[in-house]
């Protein structure tokens, strides 16, 4: 356990935004998890996993959790499965690495996504036409003001499009301390429908794609579009999809023919947010050093010294823009503070 007061977290967040915490404590171990919260049950904390999902906007008057629970196992497997435990502090994208140099396969599209374990399952990341629900089987949580540990299966843990319990009615009262996901380890599912994956599969001229070579697409693909955060500060998607009625959705193809879509369902339609912003213009758009990136409208990134009230600034004119040429609203991807 390492606790340090007036801390910067400049260093664990990907925005690199340069505020401070009141108090950071680092927790390596469940045991350690459970002394602070304990200790701190009257106190309210702020909980810090690995910062990829969030926008600090000031400094935190509270004391400030960092998950650091470290260690991933394999816990049973038969001859075409494998279920394997992950701890919360485990950075995600190195995990998914591990996971291919076992051949297993499940979540190579899920490559380069920035973050922990732990976090993943709360937003139920997704990328390239897989979502964590599909290979999630549990996970271990702490709550907060009782200290117990329970287990959520897949249909307790109300997965959505980039959503979970953890977002909703149990929003602020666990901490999860592990993941256990289902993986293949033969007769693995490819998923190369997305046109992205495709064409890059096509252009290393890969026939019989592994899921390796699924997960090197996907890397190729996500380094050309999106910036690196230890290089250029940013959280990834800043912005949801949104989803609408198909109603509306034809009464915007009438005006904007080229716009695309992905169906949900028999009555919803999901539009890339990305492609709303690009046509607002505001693609490489720049306010200081909180600008949207110049190869992926669906980013804001920090060019060096933003505030995160300047970002948060510009995503409101981003969704301003948005609805006033869309009548669409975009709602953030990232939680705010």
């Amino acid at each position: 356990m390492q606790v340090s007061e007036n801390a910067s977290l400049k260093r664990f967040n990907t925005f690199g935004i340069d505020v401070k915490a009141k108090k950071l404590i680092s927790v390596d171990t469940v045991d350690e998890l459970k002394e602070v919260l304990k200790q701190a049950y009257a106190q309210e904390l702020f909980i810090l996993g690995g910062g990829s999902n969030m926008l600090l906007t000031a400094n935190v008057d509270k004391t400030v959790l960092h998950i650091n629970l470290k260690g991933k196992e394999i816990l049973s497997e038969s001859e075409n499965e494998v279920l394997v435990k992950a701890c919360a502090g485990e950075n995600w994208h190195d995990f998914v690495l591990w996971t291919l140099k076992q051949d297993f396969g499940g979540i190579e599209n899920l490559s380069l996504i920035p973050g922990n374990v732990g976090t993943a399952p709360i937003q139920n990341i997704g990328a390239y036409g897989v979502e964590l629900k599909d290979v999630f089987e549990e996970c271990e949580a702490v709550n907060i003001q009782t200290l117990e540990q329970k287990v959520f299966n897949n249909r307790a843990s109300e997965f959505d499009y980039r959503n979970s319990v953890f977002k909703k009615s149990l929003k602020g009262q666990y901490i999860i301390t592990s993941v256990t996901f289902r993986l293949t380890k033969s007769n693995h599912v490819l998923r190369t429908d997305y046109g992205a994956i495709k064409n890059a599969l096509e252009q290393r001229k890969i026939i019989s794609a592994k899921i390796k070579d699924v997960s090197d697409a996907v890397i190729s693909i996500r380094q050309e579009k999106l910036p690196d955060p230890k290089l250029l500060g940013n959280s990834g998607s800043f912005f949801k999809n949104p989803v609408i009625s198909r109603e509306e959705f034809e009464k915007l193809q009438i005006k904007f023919p080229e716009i695309p879509s992905y169906p949900v369902n028999s009555g919803k339609v999901k539009i890339p947010a990305g492609w709303l912003i690009e046509k607002t213009g505001l693609k490489g758009y720049r306010e200081g050093d909180a600008g949207v990136h110049k190869n992926q409208a669906l980013v804001l990134v920090n060019y060096g010294s933003a505030t995160g009230r300047e970002i948060l600034h510009l995503s409101q004119k981003v969704q301003q823009e948005v609805h006033s040429k869309f009548g669409v609203k975009l709602e953030p991807e990232v939680n705010i503070f």
